[in-house]
């Protein structure tokens, strides 16, 4: 059985982990389209919302910030 030289040891685990930044890199690229497509998706049902709804801008970018004043 031929013995593996460590040089050629370390150039194989060199590239496995050459492999593995790619694969993370685009695991990465991945999940940030995937983020960034749920925030589009949540923009639009807030401006669904929105339009929707009978309070002004003023109001609900108040209660969004919690600056709702109780005026009851």
């Amino acid at each position: 059985m031929a013995r593996i030289s460590l040089e050629d040891k370390i150039k194989k685990q060199e590239e496995a982990v050459f492999k593995a930044e790619d694969k993370y890199e685009a695991e990465l690229k991945e999940l940030d389209r995937l983020l960034t497509k749920r925030r589009e998706l949540e923009s639009k049902e807030l401006v669904k919302a929105f339009e929707k709804s009978k309070r002004s801008l003023k109001e609900i970018l108040e209660f969004m910030n919690g600056n709702e004043d109780d005026e009851d």
